[in-house]
């Protein structure tokens, strides 16, 4: 039997999972383990990438980005759709798209068909993320025991994380870089047999109709906004930039005034006027842009700068995306009996310290700083990733499970965007701007350095000994300074994460245990 969601309140009294609710959390930790994978893994495949392919800096960025739009701009479409037609349906539909565009994306022989691919696969995984965390909502109706599966299954993105790049680093070791992506292959086989064994059907009781109209404007907002980022942070500012997100917010506009007048709106505003909902929506999205900003540069500095596999740049990595898991558990018993406003911004302390030694130790020292600068960052993260998702899902109504958890989705996604086109954009103008090319070397070659890090690392072995060795340690010490100034900016942003959290989650209060 489907659950529909009619239980409005989970709280500490309601019902217990049994151990198939376990299960079935095991089935929807896959498809999360299978996109951090995913993502981590391309981190550390882009410079071999850059190598076979020669993107250009706007390519490079949108072989990272291309999956995070396509994928942030259906995320409420998705949900809602979830909610209407079944969560568990659009999961195994989701599923079985995402690992056949996957194996298109291993064999892709030029950077414009990768980027289709990946934005094809953000098509398919747009189905998956809002069906998991929703499903959660479905089969853990008591709140303590939510709160412990969401911290589990937020657990998945940090392993998935942590083992992505040792995976992921075995096989560009002795693969070609297209092998990274056919990892979904196997990650998604049990899922399709186990979700519909395991995982009960749910679904909105009373679903609206669908509105095609307010579909196109959710994405007529994303897109141009997302794509104005992107352009900024490549070509600075520009008027097309300005043209877009003018675009963008216009059709956002109409969206919300759509969905204000709406019997059965696509996604209820009303969630927005909750402290807790958007606050925790923006702590959220800050969080994610300071981690995939970080993990943007680092396997770059890792592999070119400091000369490491990908091997052993991913196992550097290791100890931080264990701090995540292990602080996104350890926070469960805390936010018990401490306020998610006093909890969250003490988290965050600790990834402003991470950043803070990034800033002021990579310039000149080995992988030893840049591992601990990452185990401390991952604290904050890990702690305020598990609270804020457990307060997004608190906060709607059961039978809206699929749209909230579709927001919090699109946050996490948009803060993948944004943490690549902004922080990584940054870190592309201050190397640009900062790398003096030596004399003697030819206007093609001195372009193909200044657009990415990965090309004067290529022109650098090209050049005769001394000109090239020049060169490198030019690009070197302009990435370096890059990357001070972007881990900079990237604590700015955590430290605004905190007073948001500060301030508008004081509206929650922990849930002591009834005895």
């Amino acid at each position: 039997m489907a659950h529909t969601g009619s239980i409005e309140t989970s709280g500490i009294n309601a019902p217990r999972a049994g151990v198939r609710g376990w299960f079935a959390l095991v089935v929807l930790m896959l498809p999360v383990l299978l996109i951090s994978v995913d993502n981590t893994v391309l981190s550390f495949a882009l410079p071999e990438i850059a190598l076979a392919l020669s993107p250009s800096g706007a390519e490079q960025l949108w072989i990272i980005d291309a999956y995070p739009l396509v994928l942030a701009s259906l995320l409420v479409t998705m949900g809602t759709l979830g909610d209407r037609f079944g969560r568990r349906k659009m999961l195994l539909i989701g599923s079985t798209g995402f690992a056949a565009v996957s194996v298109v994306a291993a064999f892709a022989p030029t950077a414009a068909l990768l980027i289709a691919a990946r934005a094809l696969l953000g098509f398919f995984g747009a189905m998956l993320m809002p069906s998991t965390l929703s499903l959660l909502r479905s089969i853990f109706l008591n709140r303590d025991q939510r709160r412990l599966a969401i911290a589990v299954w937020a657990s998945a993105f940090s392993a998935g994380s942590a083992l992505g790049p040792i995976v992921g680093g075995f096989l560009l070791e002795h693969f070609a870089w297209g092998s990274v992506f056919l990892i979904a292959v196997p990650v998604l086989i049990p899922l399709l047999i186990g979700a519909p064994l395991l995982v009960p059907e749910s679904r909105d009781p009373a679903p609206g109709k669908i509105d095609p109209v307010s579909i196109a404007l959710s994405m007529a907002t994303m897109i141009p906004i997302v794509y104005a980022i992107k352009s900024f942070a490549v070509d600075g500012p520009t008027l097309f930039a300005v043209i877009w997100v003018v675009v963008g917010a216009a059709m956002g506009v109409l969206f919300v005034r759509r969905q204000l007048r709406s019997a059965s709106p696509m996604l209820d505003m009303a969630l927005f006027r909750r402290g807790t909902f958007s606050g925790a929506i923006l702590v959220n999205l800050l969080s994610v842009v300071a981690l995939v900003g970080f993990l943007y540069f680092v396997p770059q500095y890792l592999q070119l700068v400091l000369g490491m596999s990908p091997m052993l740049a991913g196992v550097a990595l290791v100890p931080g995306m264990l701090a995540v898991i292990v602080a996104g558990l350890c926070v469960v018993p805390i936010s018990r009996r401490i306020a998610p406003h006093l909890v969250v911004p003490s988290a965050l302390v600790f990834t402003v310290i991470g950043y803070l030694l990034v800033a002021f130790t990579t310039e000149g020292h080995g992988v030893l700083p840049l591992a601990l600068a990452f185990a401390v960052l991952g604290i904050g993260i890990g702690a305020a990733e598990t609270i804020s998702n457990e307060l997004i899902l608190s906060s709607a109504p059961a039978s809206k499970a699929g749209a909230a958890s579709a927001v919090s989705e699109t946050a996490y996604e948009l803060g993948a965007v944004l943490g690549t086109a902004v922080l990584g954009g940054i870190l592309t103008a201050f190397y640009r701007g900062a790398l003096v090319i030596p004399e003697g070397i030819s206007g093609e070659a001195a372009q193909t350095a200044r657009e990415t890090l990965a090309g004067a690392y290529t022109t650098a072995h090209q050049l005769p000994g001394a000109l090239g060795a020049q060169l490198w340690d030019a690009a070197a010490s302009a990435f370096e300074a890059g990357v001070t100034i972007t881990s900079l900016i990237g604590a700015a942003l955590v430290v605004l994460a905190g007073v948001i959290a500060a301030v508008t989650l004081r509206t929650s209060r922990p849930r002591r245990p009834v005895r």
